[in-house]
């Protein structure tokens, strides 16, 4: 998770079976075994032990949820950059919506700090360059170069072996070359003591920075966990400390809330399509005036179940403006066929619901049957299908219901609005012209 190599840091990565082999067992899912693993390994007291699902989207990150990085503006240094992600990370577990907030960030790593001598190594005839390329080369490692053996490159690198880079001792007893050409043991004119710092000190966009990661519990969205986590740190980061979005979570911060455009888009469209239909433009209101019924009715259908608000969902959405559509159509076409025949608004509304009613109730329970399997899909990739069924179904079910008995209110409302705005602009109500489909 931090791309740096660290003594006291590893990482495992899990391959699970084939998801045919695991179908059967709902604790085998991904969800349950990193559940199962977070609990085993929370027992482990020398250690922070983390079980992390690899990002939605491959190349962005290097794991799922979110991403904040906590800068230190102001200078105030790594113990105080440590207090602040800490206390941060304290309330963001503490509150509703987020889960497994966590940094890797670490000031107190144990550190062995070799203190030089630098007016003795002048003394002496030590370069301190030739100091530290000697830890280099002995403590961490050197490339020399390669050679050809056999048909095959090899690599050369120089790295004193493990027995003699153990102990503190072994450090001082390290020789460097001074001027006159002799080797001199760095305990001549160095000391070493133990101390505790950052294993590495990150940056983002210049300022001394700590990732802090996490994502959104059961039934919250990815958009209400960083919604969060920003009312957060503006409440908890003090002057001096500010913080910045990076991977999955900044890509989402700019793509902005595209949904309500998309839904909004296509109320219009579908407005625009029966505004040329019906050759009115209050008619199509009678319309589509059930749509934010069915919304809620998807919406309330997917908080029942705890579910986000996902892509997926929001797809459902945008169906569900087509299939609400499609039930008002037949009876505000009835409806207005009626009138223009000679009934009353009222009268050929009531009348239209009664006719349509039946072949409204068919073809929506139908679908609303269709849907189920989606509802409750199983199986590789069934957190989607139940997103958009579960969206689908419910809102089906909301207007199957509300538009059998809001739809003829809507009309005479729409229809009594047209009318007195005729009126107002001094010319008699005209019936409205309808679209007869073709036999």
């Amino acid at each position: 998770a931090t791309r740096t190599n660290a003594p006291n840091a590893g990482a495992v990565f899990v391959v699970l079976k084939p998801f045919d082999e695991r179908a059967k067992d709902p604790n085998q899912s991904a969800q349950a075994i990193q559940k199962a693993l977070l609990g085993k390994f929370s027992t482990i007291q020398d250690a922070m032990v983390l079980v992390v699902a690899p990002p939605p989207v491959r190349g962005i990150g290097s794991a799922g949820g979110f991403r904040m990085m906590v800068q230190d503006r102001g200078g105030a240094g790594p113990a105080a950059l440590q207090q602040v992600v800490g206390a941060m990370m304290a309330k963001a577990n503490q509150t509703p919506g987020l889960q497994q907030v966590f940094s890797m960030f670490e000031n107190s790593t144990p550190q062995l700090y070799l203190d030089i001598d630098r007016v003795k190594a002048q003394m002496l005839g030590i370069n301190v360059t030739d100091v530290f390329t000697t830890l280099q080369t002995y403590l961490g490692s050197a490339y020399v170069n390669d050679f050809n053996l056999l048909g095959r490159t090899f690599r050369v690198t120089a790295q004193a072996d493990s027995g003699f880079r153990v102990d503190t001792k072994d450090v001082l007893k390290l020789r460097v070359r001074n001027s006159a050409g002799d080797t001199v043991p760095l305990g001549s004119f160095t000391t070493v003591r133990d101390i505790s710092a950052p294993s590495r000190v990150p940056r983002y966009n210049l300022y001394p920075a700590a990732e802090l990661d996490g994502s959104a519990a059961p039934g919250y969205s990815q958009g209400q966990a960083i919604d969060l986590m920003q009312k957060l740190a503006d409440e908890t980061l003090p002057q001096g400390f500010s913080y910045e979005w990076t991977e999955l979570a900044y890509q989402q911060i700019q793509a902005g809330n595209t949904a309500a455009f998309a839904f909004a888009l296509g109320v219009i469209f579908v407005f625009l399509v029966l505004a040329a239909q019906f050759e009115s433009l209050t008619l199509p209101l009678a319309v589509i005036l059930i749509v934010p019924m069915s919304l809620i009715a998807s919406i309330t259908g997917v908080v029942m179940r705890g579910m986000d608000n996902n892509i997926l969902t929001q797809v459902g959405f945008i169906v569900l403006i087509g299939l609400a559509a499609k039930n008002a159509i037949l009876i505000v076409e009835f409806a207005a066929q009626l009138e223009e025949s000679g009934q009353s608004k009222f009268e050929a509304a009531t009348e239209a619901a009664r006719l349509r009613m039946r072949p409204i109730l068919m073809t929506s329970l139908a679908f609303i049957l269709g849907v189920v399997p989606l509802v409750w899909a199983i199986g590789a990739g069934a957190e989607l299908r139940q997103a958009l069924g579960t969206a689908v179904f419910a809102g089906m079910i909301g207007v199957t219901f509300f538009g059998l008995i809001f739809t003829p209110v809507f009309y005479v409302t729409t229809r009594w609005l047209g009318d007195r705005f005729k009126r107002r602009r001094g010319a008699e109500p005209t019936p409205t012209a309808v679209a007869h489909p073709a036999e």
